[in-house]
């Protein structure tokens, strides 16, 4: 678990990080080295899911090397399927990244959401419903290697 108390918001306890996959924590399919490092750091204070339609079909290959539970979802109703998924892990423990349009309810929902601009984009919706928005994956990951960086974001 990580803990963070932010003026203003209060103690979050993070126990979960949703990350959407394509776009997000990996361009055209591939996941920089670096992102899985950290990502593995977190692993060891969190449960680590990562969510995907798995559009560039590389998921399975490129998590094998992460402490991560990889949970694929189809195509057709993304965006309420990543709602679901959220909603059983208890959104007010569980913190969301994303980028695009699917991405858009479980950065509403969750205790923190965080959208990423990556050199895939970023969709409106995903901004306009996130508490945060960094510009790359490394960033968001930081922000809780690093919690300062959210507390001086996100304090009142």
């Amino acid at each position: 678990m990580i803990g963070i108390d932010i003026p203003g918001w209060g103690n979050i306890k993070i126990e979960n990080i949703v990350l959407d996959l394509n776009g997000t924590i990996a361009t055209d399919g591939k996941i920089p080295s670096e992102v899985k490092e950290k990502i593995n750091s977190l692993s060891k204070k969190t449960k680590i899911y990562i969510l995907t339609a798995d559009t560039q079909e590389t998921a399975s290959v490129e998590i094998s090397d992460m402490e991560v539970v990889l949970l694929k979802v189809s195509e057709i109703d993304s965006t309420e399927v990543k709602l679901r998924v959220l909603e059983s892990l208890d959104p007010t423990r569980t913190i969301a990244i994303g980028n695009g349009n699917n991405d858009h309810l479980i950065l509403k929902e969750a205790a923190l959401g965080i959208a990423v601009l990556g050199d895939e984009g970023m969709s409106v919706l995903a901004m306009k419903n996130a508490d945060i928005v960094v510009k790359s994956i490394s960033d968001a990951l930081d922000i809780f290697l690093k919690p300062k960086r959210l507390i001086a974001t996100l304090r009142e």
